[in-house]
């Protein structure tokens, strides 16, 4: 199936996680009726995660598989080998994809996700580390996120 929303892409388990905290915040709470200034900094918070929730959940493409055709992009579950020789496997979704297990989640807007974004595997790309330094990386493979965690429960 084949995603026409451009919103973040997040699996069925991130979503249901991401609606059942967002109805938490929006409940008041017994601290709502005080005011003194440590309720008011956890309020702002709160509001704040209200709305980052909300901007997340709008628009947002579940669990939809993006075509199995081995290009890097969000939904799809990334190996790679970087230049020392080490190997990971990731998610390549909304960091808020946490509860994965071993499976490590990267953000698309992540160094890293958006250098290796529309790699097919082979494809030797390069990203800059907070340090400055340059990271050589190969995509070995692609495949969409709902084939993996299926060959892998």
């Amino acid at each position: 199936m084949t995603i026409v929303s451009s919103g973040p892409w997040l699996t069925p388990e991130a979503h249901a996680r991401l609606v059942w905290e967002l109805a938490a915040l929006r409940r008041p709470t017994a601290d709502d009726r005080f005011g003194g200034d440590d309720e008011i900094a956890l309020n702002a918070h709160r509001q704040s995660r209200i709305r980052q929730i909300e901007d997340l959940l709008r628009g947002a493409v579940v669990g939809e598989d993006p075509p199995d055709d081995g290009i890097a992009e969000p939904g799809m579950v990334l190996t790679v080998e970087y230049d020392d020789g080490g190997t990971e496997t990731f998610l390549l979704g909304t960091r808020d994809e946490a509860g994965h297990g071993a499976l490590e989640v990267y953000s698309p807007d992540s160094p890293l996700g958006r250098a290796l974004h529309g790699a097919k595997p082979g494809d030797r790309r390069e990203y800059r580390v907070p340090s400055g330094d340059a990271v050589r990386v190969t995509l070995l493979g692609a495949e969409p996120y709902g084939r993996h965690r299926g060959s892998h429960v």
